[in-house]
């Protein structure tokens, strides 16, 4: 059709026109050209109407695109994974602290229930007595001249004499050497008593028991029957076998030049006393017979009351001065600074004092006395108010409005460590 548009138009105008034709021509060749490209492209094109990219030169090599990497990606698989396992973890080890707790409680409370039967039996029926006179026999078979080797303090008039009875008891003599005079403490082996008053060549004038216990009141029967004159001191809250004069706190017992002030101190027993030799009328030191309260590095269970009495029968005692003579109703110092060295490893005091008493148990001499102002420096019972050891086994300072609230947990729970440290 092209062709002959031109051929009409160079025959019927000049050569001019033929230019623009041609032209023309040339244009509308083009479009059709652009046209049917346009067409092609159109007839490959996707069913959603999207052009496809053209296929690439044989000499061009395709990289795909990669994706970067997103930081979080492991963050997020971490948590999937931890949080899960976390909780489940939680859960078990709640659970197994839960049950540990509950075993605790209960082998607490059969402890304490076996305890309450035994001390029952012990103290409120005739097995107790045959129980003391099954161990009095054993320990004369075991130690016939005693359990410790020990040495008298003489002071001015005044001589203080222990007797190692039963496997690690003490009694003891307090003379009036001026008036040959004596009284005795807690005279549980009254043999072992006779034959020193025998060897001293004093007369028995008083007994002082600290409790009823028969470890520490088992001889006042035969020594009192012995000596008719000897007259049986106690407390009458206590149920002391053969009480002749019950005592109560602040009470005096005088013998001879001897001035002896009783103090009550509830705890290990309802009517536990201790009584404290004035040592001003012979210008010596004081010297406190302790009983089952205070032990060198220790103090005595809780059996007829709670920790809050047992404070304050301590307090008592750490009310008297730094050098008063303490002399215990035991010889447990080795054990007993064992288990101060758990608890405050870190004292050097209580190193000092137990290289002294392992030189004086392997050569099995006594350990008594001590002062109180050792006791002070070493023993834990008496140093609840220590700030180390608040933080370290009680509820710490500030934690309730009583302070000697948190002192009393805090001896109750040191009672309670003591009680599984010696069962070890």
């Amino acid at each position: 059709m092209a062709a002959v548009v031109a051929a009409t138009a160079l025959k019927g105008r000049g050569a001019r026109n033929a230019r623009v034709l041609r032209g023309i021509l040339a244009g509308a060749t083009a479009n059709k050209a652009s046209h049917n490209r346009i067409r092609a492209l159109q007839s490959h094109s996707s069913p959603e109407g999207k052009e496809e990219p053209e296929p690439l030169s044989p000499e061009l090599e395709y990289i795909p695109r990669r994706r970067g990497k997103n930081p979080m990606k492991a963050v997020g698989l971490a948590w999937a994974i931890g949080f899960p396992c976390g909780i489940l973890l939680f859960i078990l080890t709640k659970r197994k602290v839960d049950k540990d707790r509950v075993k605790q409680m209960k082998a607490r409370q059969n402890m304490r229930a076996s305890n309450t039967g035994e001390y029952s039996l012990y103290t409120r029926t005739w097995l107790g007595y045959l129980f003391y006179r099954q161990q009095l026999r054993r320990a004369r078979n075991r130690y016939p001249k005693g359990h410790s080797k020990t040495q008298p303090r003489l002071f001015n008039g005044v001589k203080v004499l222990p007797i190692p009875v039963l496997s690690d008891n003490y009694s003891y003599l307090i003379i009036d050497t001026q008036a040959q005079l004596a009284v005795a403490v807690d005279p549980s082996d009254p043999r072992a008593v006779q034959a020193s008053i025998e060897k001293e060549g004093v007369t028995l004038v008083a007994i002082l028991c600290t409790h009823k216990h028969w470890d520490h009141s088992g001889g006042n029967r035969d020594l009192s029957r012995r000596h008719r004159d000897c007259r049986v001191y106690g407390s009458p809250q206590d149920g002391i076998p053969y009480l002749t004069h019950p005592l109560c706190h602040q009470d005096v017992v005088s013998v001879g030049r001897l001035q002896i002030r009783a103090l009550a101190t509830p705890g290990h027993t309802q009517g536990h006393l201790v009584y404290l030799l004035d040592g001003e009328p012979y210008k010596g030191p004081s010297c406190l017979f302790s009983g089952d309260l205070l032990f060198l590095s220790g103090c005595g269970r809780t059996f007829e009351g709670n920790a809050e009495t047992m404070l304050s029968s301590l307090d008592t005692v750490l009310g008297l001065g730094d050098d008063t003579l303490l002399w215990p109703g035991h010889e447990y110092a080795e054990e007993n600074l064992g288990f101060a060295g758990v608890v405050e490893p870190e004292n050097l005091a209580r190193e000092r004092k137990m290289q002294w008493v392992q030189r004086q148990r392997m050569e099995r001499k006594g350990t008594c006395p001590s002062t109180l102002g050792e006791e002070r420096s070493y023993n834990p019972f008496l140093r609840t108010h220590c700030l180390e050891l608040q933080e370290a086994l009680g509820p710490g300072p500030g934690s309730t409005g009583d302070d000697d609230c948190s002192r009393a947990q805090l001896l109750e729970e040191l009672r309670r460590l003591k009680d599984m440290h010696k069962s070890k």
